[in-house]
């Protein structure tokens, strides 16, 4: 992909968070699941880091290699013809020169924005400082400045997913958090963990800029969250689990009744994923 192509991806890509609609984001674990969203209609596609890790044989949580995770990410965008938008967990770094590493590489492969986390990968489930968080994110919009693809910079706190600190101040941290994150160059505020409508509405209404929220059990629909102030609703790795989910519900049936039922009805074709993967090998 040349950069002329991966510049208007990423600018097209970012309008859809100018809150006209609300754009929901379907996260992808491989070429053949973000082809089927891709065909089904969706604007844009994100990749999931657990679906990925678990695919490739990993628990979530940067046990994954960045070359790993990239070289996925890399047959993801290969296939598509929408914006592509890589969770790169908290970068694979945690100095700003392998970070800035991670963000070349992220270009390379073939993504137009990111997700980038504040959560330090230590075994802690602390958050980097503030300061240092910002610096982060300073270095990811110069890294893309620099290339010429201005990445759209989702920009995750983990304050309220991580449960961090007294109940009572978590609300208070992630505006502070986020307010800085926007204003260190990030595009979007996203804030895993609120499910309820009376929290997404009032972080939708003291975050600065567009706010980003992940599906969880009891999360309003799409429609609603547009009427609350969110700009962008992910399914994280939901998708993927589900079809982990269908096959083992396939592995069960097959060792305990011998059946073939869960892989011999209305299901996808051989020749329909042939179809959809070969244009783009």
């Amino acid at each position: 992909m040349n950069i002329a192509t991966q510049r208007q991806k990423a600018e097209t890509f970012r309008r859809l968070h100018d809150r006209a609609k609300i754009l929901v984001l379907p996260n992808a674990w491989d070429a053949a699941s973000a082809k089927i969203f891709e065909a089904a209609g969706f604007p844009a596609i994100a990749t999931t880091s657990s679906g990925v890790a678990n695919s490739l044989g990993y628990s979530d949580g940067e046990a994954v290699s960045r070359e790993e995770m990239l070289a996925a990410v890399a047959r993801i965008a290969r296939v598509l013809d929408v914006p592509l938008s890589a969770d790169i967990e908290s970068g694979y770094a945690t100095d700003l020169e392998n970070l800035k590493a991670t963000i070349r590489a992220v270009i390379e492969a073939g993504a137009v924005g990111i997700n980038l986390e504040d959560s330090m990968h230590d075994g802690s489930h602390q958050l980097f400082p503030i300061d240092t968080a910002v610096a982060r994110i300073k270095a990811v919009r110069a890294v893309s400045d620099s290339v010429g693809v201005p990445l759209v910079i989702n920009a995750r706190t983990d304050v309220f997913l991580h449960a961090l600190g007294e109940k009572s101040s978590r609300f208070e941290h992630t505006v502070q958090r986020a307010n800085a994150y926007l204003s260190a160059g990030a595009d979007c505020a996203f804030v895993p963990g609120p499910s309820n409508a009376e929290m997404i509405e009032k972080l939708a209404a003291f975050i600065k800029g567009p706010i980003n929220v992940m599906v969880l059990p009891g999360m309003p629909s799409a429609p609603e969250l547009q009427k609350l102030g969110v700009a962008r609703v992910s399914m994280g790795g939901g998708p993927a689990r589900a079809a982990l989910t269908a096959t083992r519900c396939i592995a069960q049936e097959l060792l305990h009744d011998g059946t073939y039922f869960g892989f011999t009805g209305d299901i996808i074709s051989h020749m329909e994923m042939n179809q959809l993967l070969t244009a783009k090998t």
